[in-house]
């Protein structure tokens, strides 16, 4: 995904204005609009296998998964983001006043690009890492079968890698009949060609 930043800063009610009228989605920090257009097919792939899973997971459960359109507030950094997936567990919190703003992720993904790498493992991260309810943070490359998982402990963020197709990503933040979800990286990127990106 390509982020192009407009360097004229705007209010937030300006920011909502925008983003009702627009064809395509923006993130907002602290009245810079940053617009977030298209991405390859590899990314929208991984990100689609992985909502199908949780969604298919969370049947009947307190979760629920949101994938790529659903607004994410920042409370702390004054932060508007539209993660690749995330997981709330019920019940949902809203921002005040806004019925298409969510505030308390369990869990957030990015999918990671070339241009969007940087801001998804810096100052994006370090935004996420303020929400209290954030206990799982995971980076997906869409060249290679590789995550970053890092899960939130007394002692800071833990970093865990999962490489490669036979690779088991165990999300803890998340369980389903007390036992955590299992994914395996070869449905994550079930029908990707790796090779070819």
């Amino acid at each position: 995904m390509v982020a192009i930043a407009v360097r004229r800063a705007v209010s937030e009610d300006e920011y909502f204005d925008l983003e009702t009228e627009a064809e395509v989605r923006h993130e907002f920090c602290n009245g810079e609009v940053i617009e977030m257009p298209g991405a390859l097919p590899s990314h929208n792939i991984i990100a689609g296998n992985f909502f199908a899973i949780l969604n298919f997971l969370f049947r009947r459960q307190s979760y629920q998964a949101y994938i790529t359109d659903q607004r994410l507030w920042i409370p702390e950094t004054n932060r508007y983001v539209y993660p690749d997936v995330m997981v709330i567990q019920e019940p949902l919190e809203l921002k005040p006043g806004r019925a298409d703003t969510v505030m308390n992720p369990v869990l957030v993904a990015e999918v990671l690009s070339q241009s969007t790498r940087g801001n998804d493992l810096g100052d994006k991260f370090t935004a996420y890492r303020t929400i209290p309810s954030l206990m799982e943070y995971l980076t997906i490359e869409q060249d290679m079968a590789r995550v970053n998982h890092w899960v939130r402990s007394p002692e800071g963020w833990l970093l865990r890698d999962v490489v490669g197709l036979d690779g088991v990503l165990m999300l803890g933040a998340i369980a389903i009949d007390d036992e955590p979800v299992e994914i395996q990286l070869a449905d994550l990127y079930n029908k990707v060609d790796l090779e070819a990106v």
